[in-house]
């Protein structure tokens, strides 16, 4: 006997032109982070991994660089997963806070910012990240509507 497989349920949320062009912006500044992890701000990146983080800063650098890529991709060309992708993005963002925490509280010099009250104010910008993330993809009003729409 044959059981039949699970139906996923797939979040329908309409996005306006204005969420659409922000998600593909966001999904470009992703891609653009990756290059710059990847390539040519790999040393500067590591100024922003934690010193307790058990891996070598370069392989995280280069492990978040390659999240970055992928996401960043999935932002702009995924359209039917964005919703999740909106929201695993989101958690990236808070995943990686601690590394601009570090860099604050390390006093580590990097991407411009030298001085503790720069990289205290790029501190601020990590909850517009995670905002964008969600609203731009329509997470935010997945998880935060009273009716949550699905379909197969």
């Amino acid at each position: 006997m044959q059981t039949a497989s699970p139906i996923i349920m797939q979040p329908i949320i309409h996005t306006s032109k204005t969420q659409q062009v922000f998600r593909v912006i966001l999904g470009l500044f992703m891609v653009l982070a990756a290059i710059g992890h990847l390539t040519f701000q790999r040393e500067a990146f590591q100024a922003q991994v934690p010193d307790w983080v058990p891996l070598g800063k370069d392989l995280v650098v280069i492990l978040s660089g390659i999240v970055e890529l992928l996401l960043g991709l999935a932002m702009i060309f995924w359209k039917q997963q964005r919703v999740r992708l909106g929201i695993a993005l989101a958690i990236f963002y808070v995943l990686i806070f601690p590394g601009n925490i570090a860099q604050y509280l390390g006093h580590r010099d990097a991407f411009g910012l030298d001085t503790d009250r720069a990289r205290l104010i790029r501190l601020f910008f990590q909850p517009v990240l995670i905002l964008w993330a969600l609203w731009s993809t329509g997470a935010w009003q997945f998880l935060f509507s009273k009716q949550k729409t699905t379909t197969v």
